[in-house]
């Protein structure tokens, strides 16, 4: 009897395991298909202030 209580776990577990996958590429779907995700980056300027715009890269010359 624990035999055939081990392998219906094993099946619960493995019918868990696909339907978090199926879920999780249903998810990544919608992400895909939404757009988006560009327009929620911030950048930081060299005063601390959160800009939409990124900044201009400086040159270094340390000579």
């Amino acid at each position: 009897m624990a035999k055939s209580q081990a392998s219906f776990m094993k099946k619960q577990l493995e019918k868990n395991r696909q339907k978090k996958k199926d879920d999780k590429a249903q998810r990544k779907q919608e992400r895909k298909e939404s757009g988006g995700g560009a327009d929620d980056i911030a950048y930081v300027d060299e005063f601390g202030n959160l800009t939409s715009t990124r900044p201009t890269p400086k040159k270094n010359d340390e000579e």
